[in-house]
């Protein structure tokens, strides 16, 4: 590996857990030093030493965005992995519900975009986690967290264009079951609401997917370090499908 790979530096929000979580362990693995950035301080701790330094910050707000805006100068990539959801029945979604999810999970993501992209490296990337939700409307107990996974595949597109003279790459995975305690609430959510059990619950969501199963965390980060790395870069404003054949398009 060469002594420039090592040299390299990112900024992974949603760092502490999940899929971001792996992001932070692959990149370490490829030589890349990390700014880990959460707003679970006692998560980073997890994840947190040697080439991996952690910033806790509140995404939603804008100060939380500058903090790490001011702490990416020179850097390489951006992996926007934070998100949140809330699993209600369509009809109950309240305002309140709908403003935090497209907050944290559009909003912030925009202006990280916005703020950090210029800040990056020429041939740097941005990798912003959308969902096979952008894509489908078979889980509508998560309706407003799949519209705000929409509105990030337009951000990703729009930032494709504005960042390709600097050259910055913007592209989107749409991760569809992973193996993360986020899919955990999801599946007991839908088991909830649906008057079945978890484990049935769970069985009926594999057989949705033709490779009959969840990814791992750690097949995502590969998806994603791919997207990051030299060999695409000729990929940008696009949004890579990573459902095991469930969305094909």
């Amino acid at each position: 590996m060469s002594s420039a790979v090592h040299a390299r530096r990112a900024i992974v929000t949603g760092a502490g857990s999940g899929i971001g979580r792996a992001v932070v362990r692959r990149l370490l693995q490829e030589g890349v030093r990390v700014l880990a950035v959460d707003i679970d301080g006692e998560k980073l701790g997890e994840v947190a030493g040697g080439d991996c330094e952690p910033l806790v910050a509140d995404l939603s707000e804008p100060a939380g965005r500058a903090r790490v805006a001011e702490a990416a100068d020179g850097a390489d990539y951006l992996v926007n992995s934070h998100g949140v959801l809330v699993v209600k029945s369509i009809f109950d979604v309240t305002l309140d519900d709908w403003r935090r999810i497209h907050t944290i999970n559009a909003e912030s993501i925009f202006f990280l975009c916005q703020q950090i992209g210029p800040r990056l490296k020429p041939g740097g990337a941005v990798v912003n986690l959308s969902s096979s939700s952008a894509k489908l409307a078979t889980t509508t107990e998560v309706a407003a967290y799949a519209a705000s996974k929409t509105t990030i595949l337009s951000i990703t597109r729009s930032f494709a264009q504005a960042l390709a003279s600097r050259p910055v790459r913007v592209n989107a995975i749409c991760p569809g079951i992973v193996d993360t305690p986020m899919q955990d609430m999801v599946l007991a959510g839908m088991a909830r609401l649906r008057g079945m059990e978890l484990s049935a619950m769970d069985e009926a969501r594999n057989k949705t997917v033709p490779l009959g199963r969840p990814a791992r965390p750690e097949e995502c980060a590969g998806a994603i370090w791919f997207l990051l790395s030299d060999e695409a870069g000729y990929m940008t404003g696009q949004a890579v499908n990573f459902t095991g054949g469930l969305v094909t398009w």
